[in-house]
């Protein structure tokens, strides 16, 4: 069997911390090739990972021969760099947000079409086993039409969207460079952005909504450069409606798990996805059937999209 040569564009604080200690868990793989700026930072990641190339263009990753890219640069570089990748053959992991510009999401669609390579997002909850069960009861037992969609999540993420502090998983060979995170330009917002595309990956992969129109208030507090909090509401093709909300919580002793919560109601039932208290159910027929799931397994990772 062939071994699989994968490259990372973009060795940020998650890609360190989460995606290639991931990557290193299966034996078939061979990390090729690592671009990011800060050629110290660089050559302390490549060492410590054993990748065979490390440059600061990421052109030189493309051109390593790679089967797979992990993309996790800034985000307003995500479709220049995807692109590259999936026209050089490579299927795509790429970070969330996906891309600032609705228009570039859907031309790397397109591009992965044309080049028959995968393309995927880094959602990492809906890989998670509870969320797995979840996504089983609804396509078995399910709520009939969806009416109403609620998803709501907070994480401690104020110190770094407000340039007071870092992220408290940040990995100490990847502290987050804070124009990655607060200049609008580059990571194209705040908590909406860099946190509450999470939430919406799930409770809509969950549903199977699509959301056709929206309206958002937001909130930057702490004379903060971009939004901590966001509260958002929403149409749905088909006629449901939905709200959106979240913002950066304190800091505390268990940051990675999450407040994240959806909640959806259908003609026929109801589901309830509880991440921060572990609750997966669906109500139907006057029956609520719940998940076996076990305390821990609501805290984040991203081994499933690897």
């Amino acid at each position: 069997m062939a071994r699989i040569r994968v490259g990372v564009i973009g060795a940020g604080s998650w890609a360190v911390a989460s995606h290639i200690p991931n990557l290193l868990r299966d034996p078939d793989v061979d990390l090729v090739a690592v671009a990011r700026k800060g050629p110290e930072q660089l050559r302390r990641i490549q060492e410590r990972f054993g990748f065979e190339f490390a440059s600061e263009d990421y052109h030189d990753v493309i051109d390593a021969g790679i089967d797979v890219c992990v993309v996790s640069s800034p985000a307003a570089f995500h479709r220049e760099h995807a692109a590259a990748a999936l026209a050089a053959g490579a299927h795509v992991m790429c970070e969330k947000p996906f891309t600032i510009d609705p228009a570039e999401a859907w031309s790397l669609v397109d591009a992965a079409e044309v080049a028959d390579r995968q393309l995927i997002v880094a959602f990492g909850a809906n890989y998670l086993p509870m969320v797995q069960q979840a996504k089983q009861l609804m396509d078995e037992v399910g709520i009939g039409e969806l009416e109403q969609l609620s998803i709501v999540m907070s994480s401690t993420t104020r110190e770094l969207l407000s340039n007071t502090g870092s992220y408290p998983q940040a990995d100490q060979d990847a502290i987050p460079e804070t124009a990655t995170w607060t200049a609008p330009t580059i990571g194209g917002g705040g908590y909406a952005q860099a946190q509450l595309s999470h939430a919406l990956g799930l409770g809509l992969w969950l549903t199977g909504a699509r959301v056709e129109s929206g309206f958002a208030y937001m909130s930057a507090p702490l004379a903060a450069p971009v939004e901590l909090h966001d509260a958002i509401a929403f149409r749905c093709d088909g006629g449901a409606i939905g709200v959106l909300s979240g913002g950066s919580a304190h800091l505390d002793a268990d940051a990675n798990k999450h407040a994240l919560e959806v909640r959806a109601i259908g003609s026929a039932g109801q589901l309830q996805v509880d991440l921060q208290r572990e609750i997966v159910s669906v109500f139907r027929d006057g029956r609520q059937t719940f998940a076996q799931v076990r305390d821990g397994d609501g805290a984040i990772h991203c081994r499933g999209p690897i």
